[in-house]
């Protein structure tokens, strides 16, 4: 079993937090991108480079899994400033200073060495350039750990690796914890009930079985996504001091 079978893909059924979040990732870090040279690392099926590209000056692409990447070559492959490569997140091949933005979403958890992907990050990186990472934040009470995750970072933790390689990180918490309505509850029983019993699956293909008994009618994830009718919640910044409870995702914006 490879990291394809735990990672979104075109053409997957998933539900509509799932698109949100997926829309919010690349939506909060287009701000950065414009007229800019950006890489992202592990960008698993590359839904988000399209939506990067619009405003950037050009888009690198990279994951270790050649599987996952058969999707975005073969989508991109008319696309001028798309480029796609195989690379290992903790040894990027690229020279230094080469990048002003680079992004690694939701797979951080998966690195043997974390604290390499900042240091490679902080190496490829223009003067006045930016890392951005989001991360399941595994302090909100329903979060359940990957196959295949090594660790997982609460707000200080994400803070206190970042900040021995770059000047200043903002930390930011996204998709609030409902705990308002009978079906919120319900769901979150669900979850807890599953996870205590190991009963959650653990392809994307379970879940989507998992997903579709329990929440209902899913959403099939297109190989670009375009926004539009999906509303953009901002993330909101929060502090570096504290757990927080209060969020599924964390965003971190860490600058030279």
């Amino acid at each position: 079993m490879g990291f394809d079978t735990v990672t979104e893909l075109p053409g997957q059924k998933i539900t509509g937090e799932q698109l949100a979040r997926l829309y919010q990732r690349y939506h909060f870090a287009q701000q950065f991108c414009k007229d800019k040279e950006v890489l992202e690392v592990a960008c698993g099926g590359g839904m988000g480079l399209g939506y990067l590209a619009k405003v950037a000056k050009k888009v690198v692409g990279g994951d270790l899994d050649r599987n996952i990447l058969k999707n975005p070559l073969e989508y991109y492959k008319e696309r001028d400033n798309i480029e796609i490569r195989e690379f290992d997140a903790q040894n990027l091949p690229y020279e230094d200073n080469g990048f002003d933005v680079v992004i690694l979403f939701e797979a951080i958890y998966y690195l043997e060495k974390p604290e390499k992907l900042v240091s490679e990050a902080r190496r490829v990186l223009k003067d006045k350039g930016v890392l951005l990472i989001c991360t399941v934040n595994k302090d909100w009470a329903d979060f359940n750990p990957s196959p295949y995750s090594t660790r997982y970072f609460s707000a200080p933790e994400l803070y206190s690796l970042l900040i021995k390689k770059f000047s200043k990180v903002n930390l930011f918490g996204a998709f609030p914890v409902s705990k308002k309505g009978v079906k919120n509850k319900i769901i979150s029983l669900i979850k807890r009930m599953a996870k205590a019993f190991n009963l959650v699956p653990k392809t994307m293909k379970g879940k989507e079985t998992f997903k579709r008994i329990f929440l209902g009618k899913l959403i099939t994830l297109s190989p670009e996504i375009e926004g539009g009718e999906i509303e953009y919640p901002p993330p909101v910044a929060i502090t570096s001091t504290y757990l927080d409870h209060q969020h599924k995702v964390l965003f971190s914006v860490s600058y030279i």
